[in-house]
């Protein structure tokens, strides 16, 4: 039995990585590619394996210094570092770069996941350790798998991808009910007021689901959702740095680029 028409001939071989989700390929070439994600997710185990409890921090690359987000994502980074959080975002610029900033300024730990980009997203110059990768969704599990809880300010279709992915994970049990805390009401507010209106009202989601997203605007109140959550939820505490297996080649060094 064929499973695939020849109508349409020979599909070309993939030349970057951006053919890898245009279809099947050679049989080769797909399992080429199967090698470079494993090697990549490796490549993100080893690094992110001593960095301790973290929180991750989402919101746009496009704010700058002067911005009222970019501010408060600096605060929240210095508040994250002087509680004993490892700060973690996209390794990229705007509320990013804040939060690492903070972290930094205030001797916490301070780790960007960055993505390699056709025009490239520098990484920001606040970091203890920065890992590259190709794939999204392999950052994207970086990103939740070693996190306590989540700290979002506002951003684009970037941003809102990491909400509902997260939101998702955790609706169906996926993995357990991480903190989801939007920061900034005026400009959430009307996206929650959607989900409210029309997710609840066409019932494709439960009012249970409603809480798995916070807002507020105090840093204090997120601050005490987070603590409450690593210490009660997760019964994190603090032990002192794990030792690394050098024998595995194991250690965080300063930087880990691609």
């Amino acid at each position: 039995m064929s499973y695939y028409s020849n109508t349409w001939g020979k599909i070309p071989s993939p030349k970057n990585d951006k053919s890898f989700l245009t279809g099947p390929k050679k049989r080769l070439s797909e399992l080429f590619s199967a090698c470079k994600i494993f090697l990549e997710f490796m490549k993100g185990f080893r690094a992110l394996h001593f960095a301790g409890p973290c929180i991750t921090v989402f919101g746009s690359a496009r704010f700058d210094e002067d911005n009222e987000y970019y501010i408060q994502s600096r605060e929240a980074g210095a508040r994250l570092a002087k509680l004993g959080f490892t700060v973690m975002t996209g390794g990229g610029p705007g509320i990013m770069e804040a939060a690492n900033r903070g972290a930094a300024e205030n001797n916490g730990r301070s780790i960007g996941c960055n993505i390699i980009l056709p025009k490239e997203q520098k990484p920001n110059p606040y970091l203890d350790t920065m890992i590259e990768f190709r794939h999204f969704f392999v950052r994207k599990v970086m990103l939740i798998k070693y996190s306590l809880g989540f700290l979002v300010f506002p951003g684009g279709f970037g941003t809102m991808d990491e909400i509902f992915e997260t939101a998702t994970l955790i609706q169906t049990k996926k993995i357990d009910n991480f903190p989801i805390i939007l920061i900034g009401k005026t400009f959430w507010e009307p996206l929650l007021d959607f989900v409210r209106s029309k997710f609840l009202t066409e019932e494709t989601i439960s009012e249970e689901d409603l809480t798995l997203i916070i807002l507020t605007d105090s840093l204090d109140e997120a601050m005490h959702i987070l603590c409450e959550a690593a210490v009660k939820q997760f019964k994190t505490t603090w032990q002192g740095p794990q030792q690394p297996l050098h024998w595995l080649g194991e250690g965080l060094d300063s930087t880990h680029n691609s």
